[in-house]
């Protein structure tokens, strides 16, 4: 089996904030939630994303977008299930080339297999893996963040599943149902949506998030399958894979680099020192990430101060101070910018949840 992400070696930041998720997650949000009357603009404008970039194939999202954008939505809606309706919503083409690849891959497993291997193109946002066991063949759904707020982790993990049983059932049979399927978070007080859709025994509370497919089903021919449009898809879809690890790496290293250096920030020059590169080369790999260092050290600053409000033993001037902020207002100025609240709100909040 290809391996999954790798996550961070070293403590002190994760790649949430950093823009390297395809949108696919937000874009077939909006018609769900448009279903309900609510309009996502605004939150989508607070993060940083108009309607011109989300038309646009070359954006990028960070965790820390997609998840406001997420929690919201849920909010609005009130739909604590809003992940099922919108994983199911999804069709052949929402994993764009790599849902291509899937429908000419020779077998179930080897979409499956293809899907795990090029995740960080599907705009996922959990991490998949997958493979044999007695029970069948199993695929596994796992939280980037653990830290991540709890309504979130749910809707991510509905999604993930509802997102490939829709798509198996539109690819290969709109018989086909699950052996079994396992979600980490406790069991809702309405159980019936999980039991509609997935049509197999749901189990809540479980150790990992699993969802079991039948062997006989993993070895079923894909109905599409065409060998040479499948080995075509996959050449591109490797060129992209590299592409996108290496502005990975840039960003993960230059995201340790200043979370390590923090309360002190290295300097742009600094860093370009560091990593062997000219400032011109630095400033050009990161406008291709799209982004800019001054965005980098704003996120990882935002990631430290959200970690240090959880700490009720810090005050304010402890948290700015290891932030790296010059006082207290400067924190409260960045905390407004980020959250629209006041830093003893925004502490308040995460004590609540």
């Amino acid at each position: 089996m290809p391996d999954s992400h790798d996550a961070p070696t070293q403590p002190g930041t994760s790649r949430s904030t950093s823009a390297t998720i395809a949108p696919n997650i937000l874009r077939c949000l909006r018609p769900v939630t448009d279903a309900y009357g609510v309009d996502l603009r605004p939150e989508l404008n607070r993060v940083g994303l108009d309607e011109a970039m989300m038309r646009s194939a070359a954006l990028r999202v960070s965790y820390r977008q997609g998840s406001a954008v997420i929690r919201r939505a849920l909010e609005l809606t009130g739909d604590a299930h809003l992940g099922l309706r919108v994983g199911a919503a999804q069709h052949l083409t929402s994993w764009g080339l790599l849902g291509f690849a899937q429908m000419a891959a020779a077998t179930l497993r080897e979409a499956i297999e293809t899907g795990v291997r090029f995740q960080n193109l599907s705009g996922a946002m959990v991490v998949w893996s997958a493979g044999p066991e007695e029970t069948g063949y199993v695929l596994r759904a796992e939280l980037p963040d653990p830290a991540l707020d709890p309504p979130v982790a749910v809707f991510l993990a509905e999604e993930a599943f509802a997102s490939v049983v829709a798509l198996t059932r539109l690819s290969s049979g709109q018989e086909f149902a699950p052996r079994g399927v396992e979600f980490a978070f406790p069991s809702p007080r309405d159980t019936a949506p999980f039991t509609e859709l997935f049509r197999c025994p749901v189990r809540f509370g479980a150790v990992s998030n699993r969802l079991v497919f039948p062997t006989s089903w993993a070895g079923r021919p894909m109905p599409g399958r065409d060998p040479v449009t499948y080995t075509a898809v996959v050449e591109i879809l490797e060129e992209q894979a590299a592409s996108t690890r290496d502005r990975q790496d840039l960003l993960e290293v230059l995201e340790i680099s200043i979370a390590q250096g923090l309360p002190e920030v290295p300097s742009f020059v600094e860093q370009a020192r560091r990593h062997a590169l000219s400032e011109r080369t630095l400033r050009r790999r990161l406008v291709e990430c799209g982004t800019t260092y001054e965005a980098v050290v704003d996120g990882v600053r935002r990631e430290r101060v959200e970690q240090l409000l959880r700490r009720p033993e810090l005050t304010l001037r402890d948290i700015a101070r290891q932030a790296g902020f010059s006082d207290v207002r400067a924190l409260r100025r960045a905390v407004h910018r980020w959250h629209g609240v006041t830093p003893a709100r925004l502490r308040a909040d995460a004590a609540d949840r």
